[in-house]
């Protein structure tokens, strides 16, 4: 095998046999079929890059489809977020496709398979269903509904469609194995009635397929040459196959083409929950501000948070295609994103947690203007001009009355260069009646202005700090995010329910103070604040009322916090 091949993952090597065994290369064709249930989550991003990224790799189409069966449950707002966040990941579909479009040659096909004898009407309540149905070690027995004859399931199974039953009342089954070693292929359920307005179809049905029955078949009608799922549908293959292949029998002319489905393992990332059902309680009971709170896992929460794209998909590509369930550690995923920011982010100055710094020996009615370099890591980036006055911030951290010789920030009686500006030394401080530190006094060396090319700028130090002009200085609202699960797998404890494991300091609101020329910044710019992280500029930002959010720190802090 060449190396080409061995670097193949296992989805790729299945197409690459199909494709050598007589698959024509434009008989090619893949989709990513999300339930407009809720909004798309990081798990989501694997199917995602799986499916778009094997259409770009092959030139082959790929369809959205919305597996739209449960008007209970979905809503346009889905769909429409859906569409919103794959189309900002950087993928485009060929055709975009609705389950619901196919609910006529659906119901055709499952009047086709009563007339075979293959599927029944079942009138019995659920719970009788369940235990003829039997267990993994023991084989289900036949309800007596089963050999009803096809006449009477041809009459039931219209006057479902036509709503003469009430929900929960009667379902179509399909007439498979009730002994079989698969639980799913004993006689399982195609049709329910569902008396609610579908946001595609209105009221025009009020009998729905469910998913197994569904997804397959659209896969056959849209002619996906490999339907890709995650590990769970693993046991619906064989229903999967069961419901093709009988429908195919007199179908092969219009749709030539039969599916076939693989699977592959899910995302699952640490410290996070993936289940919709999980999420949408987070949002209903006001834990978060909604699906795209920047705390939450979806693709429109990390968007708002200053996730790009480009490092989304980089995550997705490290994590790669696997056969095994596992769990990422969502360090990688904040990795990936520093290390595109790092290179895309302007860097400005911010101060978080500010104390008074006055320069005595710089004059009071002096200004002047610093040229500061945007992004070393990007030379087209330029450079910008900060403001620099007598009176400036500090971060209240990086100062220290007494400190040891491994603290390398400002102490009195020692010096600091000021990033961009001057070297300062801290000479007395000023307290309030509870000894709290209001103003720190240095003097500056007039000589050693960054960039001067003086040898006195030139001059050893070990500590440089940031800071803001206080004259010049924008007031900032800022958003700090921590991870809004304290345990690393919030939802796997059976004794505990996955609220429990809420932090409660994943937001911290802080009024801070930045540099003015981020009084033009744009909702969603992205930018470094030196030495504290990376940020950008939120939704609800205005003109008048700046707000960041705090999207990952400069390093992990997270695995030091918790040793």
């Amino acid at each position: 095998m060449s190396e080409e091949k061995k670097s193949l993952n296992f989805l790729e090597q299945i197409v690459e046999e199909d494709l050598a065994n007589g698959m024509p290369k434009e008989n090619l064709r893949f989709r990513f079929p999300p339930e407009p249930n809720g909004y798309l989550h990081i798990g989501h991003t694997k199917a995602i890059g799986i499916s778009f990224g094997l259409g770009e790799k092959y030139n082959a189409p790929v369809n959205l489809r919305f597996d739209d069966t449960n008007p209970a449950k979905e809503e346009q707002e889905y769909v429409d977020a859906i569409k919103r966040d794959v189309s900002w990941l950087g993928y485009q579909w060929e055709k975009e496709c609705y389950s619901s479009d196919y609910f006529q040659q659906l119901y055709d096909w499952a009047v086709q398979l009563i007339k075979d004898g293959k599927a029944y009407v079942d009138n019995q309540s659920s719970e009788a269903m369940a235990e003829q149905k039997g267990t993994p070690t023991q084989p289900g027995v036949a309800g007596p509904n089963r050999d009803r004859s096809v006449e009477e399931n041809l009459d039931l199974f219209t006057r479902m469609k036509n709503g003469e039953f009430e929900e929960g009342s009667h379902v179509l089954r399909a007439k498979i194995d009730m002994a079989s070693p698969n639980m799913l292929l004993r006689d399982p359920i195609m049709y329910r009635i569902l008396k609610k307005e579908h946001h595609r179809t209105g009221s025009d049905w009020v009998i729905y397929p469910m998913y197994d029955w569904t997804h397959g078949e659209s896969d056959y009608i849209e002619q996906i040459s490999h339907s890709l799922c995650s590990l769970e549908f693993k046991p619906h293959r064989e229903l999967y196959n069961w419901f093709r292949d009988n429908v195919y029998e007199y179908s092969q002319s219009e749709y030539p083409l039969p599916p076939k489905q693989r699977e592959f393992s899910r995302l699952n990332l640490s410290y996070t929950v993936m289940s919709k059902r999980k999420l949408m309680k987070l949002v209903e009971e006001g834990i978060v501000s909604g699906w795209d709170d920047p705390r939450m896992p979806t693709i429109s929460g990390l968007r708002r948070r200053g996730y790009t794209p480009a490092s989304i998909r980089s995550f997705v590509d490290t994590v790669g295609v696997s056969k095994r369930e596992n769990v990422i550690d969502v360090a990688l995923l904040e990795f990936k994103i520093r290390e595109d920011l790092n290179k895309t982010a302007n860097r400005v100055m911010g101060v978080l947690d500010p104390v008074k710094v006055v320069i005595d020996n710089y004059p009071e009615d002096q200004e002047e203007i610093l040229i500061a370099e945007n992004n070393p890591e990007d030379e087209n980036s330029g450079t910008r001009e900060v403001p620099f006055s007598r009176e400036i911030y500090i971060e209240r951290e990086d100062f220290r009355e007494e400190a040891n010789k491994k603290f390398f920030r400002l102490k009195l009686g020692k010096e600091v260069r000021l990033k961009n500006a001057y070297f300062i030394t801290a000479n007395s401080v000023e307290k309030d009646e509870n000894g709290n530190i209001t103003v720190i006094h240095c003097a500056y060396d007039p000589l050693t202005k960054s960039g001067s090319g003086t040898e006195e700028s030139k001059r050893k130090v070990k500590g440089t700090l940031h800071w803001v002009s206080i004259k010049h200085a924008v007031k900032a609202e800022v958003r700090a995010y921590d991870r809004l699960f304290s345990d690393e797998a919030p939802d796997s404890h059976k004794d505990k329910d996955f609220m429990a494991f809420l932090n409660p300091n994943s937001l911290e609101k802080i009024t801070a103070y930045v540099e003015p020329s981020l009084q033009e910044a744009k909702i969603g710019d992205r930018f470094q604040f030196q030495r504290l992280g990376y940020f950008n500029v939120d939704d609800d930002s205005t003109a008048e009322n700046l707000v960041f959010n705090k999207t990952v720190g400069l390093r992990d802090n997270w695995a030091k916090k918790n040793k």
